[in-house]
């Protein structure tokens, strides 16, 4: 049987086997499909294959997401040039592997080593035995660098070496800082560093010294995104979020001023080497910082020299300020009422509990009065006004001119200083100016209070921070009164005694002279303390002076330090003078231009006019008339109409009828010459300056031709 079944089986035709097959395939397809179309309609309703979200992952596709790096804030100086600004640096690398190619199929590996060395070595700091030997060395990786002599490369100096196209050279590109005047108030304005941004292959740039550390929160912006998508050949921009800058800051600081006193201290320094050296001009009326300067010091944009010192000596050095501190001494004695301008006291040395107080001058000058031992900087005639005034009295205006607080100027790490006051040698040691310790900006906020009326004002060297973005003024700087240590009465009779130290004879600051202005100045010279005692020795003095002018009623304050100076023989006071009197000059003659540009007046034509209403009109515009007759109308003027004058200036009229001599006392030579060509009269002149005599009595009748003899001084 199982035979016959065998043979029945084996009957069965071609054709059917090929329709069972068929059937089986048919019903196979519709199993594959029926699963397929499930799996697809599952992806097609949840969009998620194996943990992926395929909506996202197309939007990923035709989406990029790019950040738009904020711009750090602009430092600028008053003048509005840019201190420091961002701008980009580049690192060359070289691309050494054989096969590396571009999209275009272009080979972008170094072919030539040669051609590159000679490039590297002329563009770059680096030589041409160098640059091969890197490049050979190479050979086999697949990119190199050339180490610092290829990094922080300008765009410049990246555009030169494209214009050679060398076959290998590629560039990074990294973002930066450019302080674009070098060595420019360095410590105040201060550096950045990159710093690397969490998540990101990027970097950012914050502040860590100076301004830029200071505010690094307003400097610093906010990154934007730019969200492209694309469709089709087109493409849509969505800003998911704006960019938005770094606030700009304008500082107090004048680029001329701050330049020449750049200068002025590197001649200085370079003649002594002094160990430290500060140098400060401020606007006496303000408290607004106009130049400032340290020496050490670096150029910001090479970095060279920061080695030296990181420090701010302006607000993060504290010393012992020698006889510059009797300026405040003499003020306090002479605001409580305890100066006798009659009283002479002995000098040379004087005991208290049994310790010395020494003069620099051992041998003394005999008995002087307290004037006179100021002009001197006797530290006798000063401790003697200190035990005079009282220990309670003198730590009062000590504290009053704000010698032991801080001056809140917000720069990183200021030192707020010391005092050691416990026994009477100490309380007198300190009105000479040791035993305690400042800083620079300490003693120039106290110095405000002696050149400004006893109103002692906020030193500060940011004048406005601005929102680029908005064009909104976000914070402007202003004075600030803080505190009123001495009256009025007080400090002019303090500047009077700062003008003996300049112009008496036996005065120690006899160089600080400045040819067209009155000075008032005090100098110093202090033992520099090294902890527990006081360095000795010809070099181990700090030397220092005060500068203010004009000097009766003072617009600008200077004030140096000069540590330790390698002297050989030469004088500190010459060589701080060296960057005094030019500085301090500089200010001074562009006040005066400033003030003479903005006070210019148009004269009128007064011919023809009544005399009392060509008066009227003269002194309506801003000169000052000089009526030369009775007459009832003007017939002459000594300027013609449209010349621009300065305020006051004297104008003469004639008028009709016979002329009557003035009162020239005190007219300039230009002046009575002006006068005399106008009226005929023949000037003779004795000697220079301001007429201090005339021949010719004021009120008698005067006729052309006659003569008129005057006396100048």
């Amino acid at each position: 049987m199982n035979k016959n079944k065998q043979r029945m089986t084996s009957k069965r035709s071609p054709k059917q086997n090929r329709r069972i097959f068929g059937q089986w395939l048919f019903f196979g397809a519709i199993v594959v499909f029926g699963v397929l179309s499930i799996r697809f309609s599952y992806i097609a309703i949840g969009k998620h294959v194996n943990g992926v979200n395929l909506a996202a992952a197309t939007k990923k596709l035709y989406t990029v997401d790019q950040t738009v790096t904020a711009k750090r804030g602009t430092i600028y100086s008053a003048n509005g040039e840019p201190i420091a600004e961002d701008t980009s640096t580049y690192t060359i690398y070289a691309i050494m592997s054989k096969n590396q190619k571009d999209a275009t199929g272009h080979d972008i590996y170094v072919k030539n080593d040669d051609q590159a060395a000679k490039v590297l070595a002329k563009y770059l700091p680096i030589s041409y035995k160098k640059a091969m030997a890197t490049l050979q060395k190479g050979r086999g990786k697949f990119q190199i660098e050339f180490g610092t002599a290829g990094k922080n490369i300008s765009l410049t100096t990246k555009k030169k070496i494209d214009a050679q196209n060398v076959t290998g050279l590629h560039f990074i590109q990294s973002e930066a800082r450019l302080y674009p005047n070098g060595m420019f108030a360095s410590h105040l304005i201060g550096l950045t560093t990159s710093k690397d941004l969490k998540g990101t292959e990027r970097t950012a740039l914050t502040g860590s010294m100076g301004i830029e550390l200071a505010f690094n929160k307003q400097l610093t912006g906010t990154d934007g995104h730019l969200t492209v998508t694309k469709s089709g050949y087109q493409g849509t921009t969505d800003h998911s979020q704006k960019v938005k800058n770094g606030d700009d800051i304008y500082t107090t600081l004048d680029s001329k001023l701050q330049t020449l006193l750049e200068t002025k201290m590197s001649e200085v320094d370079a003649k002594v080497h002094p160990k430290g050296m500060t140098a400060t001009l401020i606007n006496a009326k303000t408290g607004a910082i106009l130049a400032t300067s340290q020496r050490p010091t670096f150029n910001s944009q090479t970095k060279q020299g920061l080695s030296k010192m990181w420090r701010n000596l302006l607000v993060e050095d504290t010393f012992e300020p020698g006889s510059t501190m009797k300026v405040f001494t003499m003020g306090a004695a002479i605001d409580s009422g305890n100066y006798n301008p009659n009283i002479t006291v002995p000098t040379g040395e004087y005991k208290i509990g049994g310790k010395t107080v020494p003069d620099w001058n051992t041998s003394g000058w005999g008995n002087i009065t307290y004037a006179k031992g100021f002009a001197l900087s006797s530290n006798v005639a000063m401790a003697h006004l200190e035990q005079t005034m009282g220990a309670k009295t003198w730590l009062k205006y000590i504290n009053r001119f704000g010698l032991r607080t801080s001056t809140n100027s917000e720069l990183p790490n200021e030192q707020s200083g010391s005092i050691q006051f416990t026994y009477p040698i100490e309380q007198a040691d300190t009105s000479f100016g040791q035993g305690i310790q400042v800083s620079a900006l300490q003693m120039l906020r106290g110095f405000t209070a002696i050149a400004n009326n006893g109103k002692m004002l906020q030193p500060y060297y940011v004048s406005k921070i601005t929102n680029p973005n908005t064009g909104e003024t976000v914070f402007r700087g202003k004075t600030k009164v803080v505190g009123k240590p001495v009256t009025a009465k007080t400090s002019a009779a303090v500047l009077k005694h700062m003008q003996d130290v300049v112009y008496k004879s036996y005065g120690t600051g006899t160089a600080f002279k400045i040819d067209g202005y009155r000075i008032a100045a005090k100098t110093g010279t202090a033992q520099v303390s090294n902890g527990s005692t006081y360095a000795v020795g010809d070099n181990s003095y700090l030397y220092s002076v005060v500068g203010m002018a004009p000097a009766k009623n003072p617009k600008y304050i200077m004030y140096i330090t000069m540590k330790q100076p390698t002297l050989n023989g030469t004088s500190a006071s010459d060589d701080m003078a060296d960057i005094l009197k030019p500085v301090m000059q500089r200010a001074l003659d562009e006040q005066k231009a400033s003030e003479t540009k903005a006070a210019t007046i148009k004269m009128s034509d007064l011919t023809g006019k009544t005399t009392t209403a060509a008066t009227a009109a003269a002194k309506k515009i801003g000169v000052t008339p000089i009526v030369v007759g009775k007459g009832a109308h003007i017939v002459k003027q000594s300027v013609s109409s449209g010349t621009i004058l300065t305020n006051k200036q004297r104008v003469t009229l004639v008028t009709n009828g016979q002329m009557y001599m003035p009162n020239v006392v005190g007219w300039s030579a230009s002046d009575v010459a002006d006068f005399a060509d106008l009226t005929g009269l023949k000037l003779v002149t004795n000697g220079t300056g301001y007429v201090s005599a005339q021949s010719i009595a004021a009120g008698n009748p005067i006729e052309a031709k006659e003569a008129l003899t005057v006396s100048l001084k």
